[in-house]
């Protein structure tokens, strides 16, 4: 299987299969417990269908949208995640000349692999940054002072992981950042030599914006479960939440919401923006999909907040039920995630542009001619 092969997201999943070690692989791929929250992020798009009009004259459409104050090229942002550059050399980087040409929304997490610096000497297009709240409070301070000089547009709060998800597959295969190479794993990394050779003779692995406070997970080998559960502020809280979008200024989400009732509070402390996510199914499985709280949510915040609907989508009809439910847009990781790990830049390219494809694609079958016109009488639920 080829570049050329690949059509859609599933098909990207399969060359990154194929390309990745097994640990690395099943680190993108996994989820907590039996999986069954990331599996239902996906097919609850399955639950309703889409209205199309017909004769509706869209010879042109219109795909853009605001978010957070920055209107962007199409309704579709490519969600900040962790460690890119153990997937393929490229990482971080590739994702976000991605976003660039595209001219759309990126993320940087905090444990990326590239530093908050070189990201805001080197994107144009509109960059958030994925805060996760440390027990070491200069950490914290350092990030959003750091975000502040390198002139980032957003910071997103993880709120869903004050303490690691059950994710099974990492504790089988021993997973760990960096890579520790055990008698267990080492044949997974033997017979992908070519990941193999770019890991070990590329830029060397490191989290920038993390080690100049801590060295597990850049200088010492640590699970993300022992990372997570060890070093993040179990205490936080909304006041805490409160002082971090005080602290930073400028426009704020929270990236894990999922009830009406957080939705809300995220109003009443300031925030701009949630992300309606339950962080891929890695957190807490059993809970409900991004895509099956968008309307409440949207019936109780909508025109307050921006919504974004975080996980799950691997169409562009899945972009455009999201928005008819009421959200603002939509993002995502593993999308590119596999992407990257197939072919790097280019691969990220291509499942983007065929994502852009789709959505255009779909909305003039819709008789849509801006996004705006996207709303629930477009929708009936199974």
């Amino acid at each position: 299987m080829q570049l050329s092969d690949c059509h859609n997201v599933e098909d990207f999943r399969r060359l990154a299969k194929a390309c990745l070690p097994k640990p690395i692989f099943n680190y993108i791929d996994g989820a907590a417990d039996d999986e069954r929250t990331k599996d239902r992020n996906t097919s609850a798009f399955d639950d309703c269908d889409l209205v199309p009009n017909v004769l509706a004259g869209v010879s042109e459409i219109e795909m853009g949208v605001t978010v957070m104050g920055k209107p962007i090229a199409m309704p579709l942002m490519l969600s900040p995640t962790a460690l890119q550059r153990l997937f393929h050399w490229q990482g971080e980087r590739a994702v976000a000349a991605t976003a660039q040409k595209f001219g759309t929304w990126f993320g940087i997490s905090s444990l990326a692999t590239v530093s908050i610096e070189e990201i805001g000497e080197t994107i144009e297009s509109p960059k958030m940054f994925q805060l996760y709240i440390h027990k070491d409070k200069g950490l914290n301070r350092s990030m959003i002072e750091r975000c502040k000089a390198a002139k980032f547009d957003a910071i997103a709060l993880t709120v869903d992981t004050i303490v690691s998800g059950n994710r099974e597959r990492c504790l089988r295969s021993g997973f760990t950042s960096p890579p520790r190479f055990t008698p267990a794993s080492v044949l997974s990394y033997a017979i992908h030599p070519m990941w193999a050779l770019n890991y070990m003779f590329r830029e060397k692995f490191a989290l920038p914006n993390l080690q100049t406070h801590v060295d597990a997970g850049s200088n010492v080998a640590v699970s993300v479960a022992e990372y997570f559960n060890t070093m993040l502020d179990t205490s936080m809280d909304w006041a805490m939440a409160e002082k971090v979008r005080s602290d930073w200024g400028g426009e704020f989400c929270l990236k894990g919401i999922m009830s009406v009732e957080d939705a809300k509070r995220a109003v009443d402390i300031g925030a701009t923006a949630i992300m309606v996510s339950n962080h891929g199914g890695r957190q807490l499985d059993g809970s409900r999909a991004p895509f099956d709280q968008i309307s409440e949510i949207a019936d109780a915040v909508g025109g307050k907040i921006d919504i974004i609907c975080d996980g799950g989508v691997r169409r562009g009809s899945h972009v455009l039920k999201a928005i008819a439910a009421g959200a603002t847009a939509c993002s995502g990781g593993r999308l590119y995630l596999y992407a990257l790990a197939a072919a790097g830049e280019a691969g990220v390219q291509r499942v983007v542009g065929k994502l852009r494809d789709e959505i255009e694609r779909d909305m003039k079958l819709m008789g849509i001619r801006s996004v705006p016109e996207l709303d629930a009488s477009k929708l009936r639920w199974r």
